[in-house]
């Protein structure tokens, strides 16, 4: 049924009943060859599937095809990915429970990939009904008038996912709905329920709705999700208007709020069929994935920095000085790797260089730039730079350790130690590899490295660079700054 996509995508308003305001999503054109009515739809032999019952068969179908269901997602291979997908194969309703920058938010989103690429609509149905089931009352009178001449409409599944963050400030009338004015002021009765305004829930009829931070929302609107999750149905100024809700209802909550007395009602809690935890990165590998896949990087960084930067990120996830309750996000990792890029592109254009290549120097940069994305513990007040450079010290020689594991950089620092090297932000590359020794070990530096086989000396000084500098923190080189803020590496 998703028939032959044209190639270009238009920019259009959410379908209706897909979201509040006004929010412009980019999808494909829909192909011409799909029905346009109720008989030419059942013609075709499509058959109606609750959006639950949607999402499992085409989870189902990808598990069994070897496709991979989560694309972009890295680290929860074998941890909260299999928890999700049973959730999801069970039709429960869920939350995820997590701290700051684990990936909740872009895990939920890529729900929406599960959906059929095209779903039918009524045409001009302010909820998205399915042409087979319409549910609004007046969907339901224009359906009997028009029978197999009801028009329908398609909808791409980009379309039936819904977001919505949590705040204070939020309303009844925002999630559930609320009589519209207009419509009375027309002279139908408050009791006519052509008279509501649907909210957002509603309006995701057949779709998905995600709630990010749940606790955020204050206990009264706790409470009107209860019957659409339990009973499926809305209750508006007194009244309540039985509508068979089709949606899925996913959720993001810190553990601390979720679990903490008062935050969150207890019966809306009970009405989630999973909780599953999500959590940082276990190990190096999926954390340097995770930055080179989300990190915009304004030049070129090479593995070994990532990894730095990985290392450091861990690092502060594991120190007492770091309050851990807040957690460190995954994006102060990504953030990272973007400030050693615009440090070497600062660099490069003070020295002059036409090509930007990050070496170790451009790590100075961190600390100072993102420490205001970090919370520190009591009692740590006044030793926040302290800190950050020595966590950062430390990323630099587990890196440098395991990148040179099988490497005697013992003739490098001996013939350092009669010549020194200078190197620096103000240094250019090709200066810094110039005035490098000529000794095998650096060939080793380099092979391991990446940075042999070019005869851009970015790669070789930030090599070399990695090297000295772990010589420097295993204490067989010392190490001077000058005023200008060159380095001088010295024996």
């Amino acid at each position: 049924m998703n028939g032959v996509l044209r190639r270009e995508t238009v920019v259009r308003d959410r379908a209706p009943g897909r979201g509040v305001g006004r929010s412009l999503v980019a999808v494909p054109v829909t192909p011409t060859e799909l029905p346009r009515t109720l008989g030419a739809l059942r013609a075709s032999g499509h058959e109606l599937r609750g959006v639950k019952t949607e999402i499992r068969d085409n989870l189902l179908s990808a598990l069994r095809e070897g496709r991979d269901p989560w694309p972009g997602i890295v680290g929860f291979e074998d941890t909260v990915i299999p928890q999700l997908e049973r959730a999801l194969i069970a039709g429960h309703d869920l939350v995820l429970l997590g701290e700051r920058g684990q990936g909740k938010t872009r895990l939920l989103r890529s729900l929406g990939n599960l959906l059929d690429e095209w779903a039918p609509v009524i045409e001009g149905s302010e909820l998205g009904e399915h042409p087979y089931e319409p549910i609004a009352p007046a969907t339901i009178r224009r359906a009997a008038e028009l029978g197999d001449d009801l028009g329908v409409d398609w909808v791409h599944r980009s379309l039936r996912y819904t977001e919505k963050l949590a705040t204070p400030d939020t309303a009844v009338a925002d999630l559930i709905g609320d009589v519209d004015p207009v419509k009375v002021a027309e002279g139908r009765s408050l009791g006519d329920p052509e008279t509501i305004h649907f909210g957002l829930v509603p309006r995701s009829h057949r779709g998905i709705v995600a709630i990010n931070e749940l606790p955020d929302l204050a206990e009264r609107i706790q409470v009107a999700l209860l019957n659409v999750m339990e009973e499926r149905d809305i209750q508006v100024r007194g009244y309540t208007l039985r509508l068979p809700l089709d949606v899925l209802l996913v959720a993001s909550a810190n553990p601390e709020d979720y679990t903490n007395r008062g935050r969150i009602i207890t019966p809306l809690k009970d009405r989630f069929g999973a909780e599953i935890r999500t959590h940082y990165p276990l190990e190096l590998a999926p954390e340097v994935a995770l930055v080179q896949q989300e990190a915009d990087l304004a030049a070129e960084v090479p593995k070994h920095l990532i990894e730095v930067v990985a290392r450091f990120t861990r690092h502060l996830r594991e120190s007492s000085a770091i309050d851990q309750g807040s957690g460190v996000s995954a994006r102060f990792a990504v953030a990272a790797a973007e400030t050693v890029a615009a440090a070497a592109l600062r660099r490069a254009a003070i020295t002059g260089e036409d090509r930007a290549f990050a070496r170790p120097v451009d790590l100075e940069s961190v600390p100072s730039v993102l420490r205001g994305k970090l919370e520190f513990s009591s009692g740590e007040e006044g030793r926040e730079d302290e800190v950050l450079e020595h966590l950062l010290r430390r990323a630099v020689a587990d890196t440098a350790r395991f990148a040179l594991r099988g490497v005697d950089l013992d003739e490098l620092a001996v013939e350092v130690s009669t010549r020194p090297v200078r190197t620096g932000e103000r240094v250019p590359a090709a200066e810094v590899v110039a005035a490098l020794p000529k000794v095998g070990a650096l060939t080793e530096v380099a092979t391991k490295l990446g940075a042999s086989g070019t005869e851009d000396p970015g790669p070789m000084a930030s090599a070399a660079e990695l090297a000295l500098e772990y010589l420097f923190l295993t204490r067989k080189l010392a190490k001077d700054e000058s005023d200008d803020g060159d380095t001088v590496s010295y024996g």
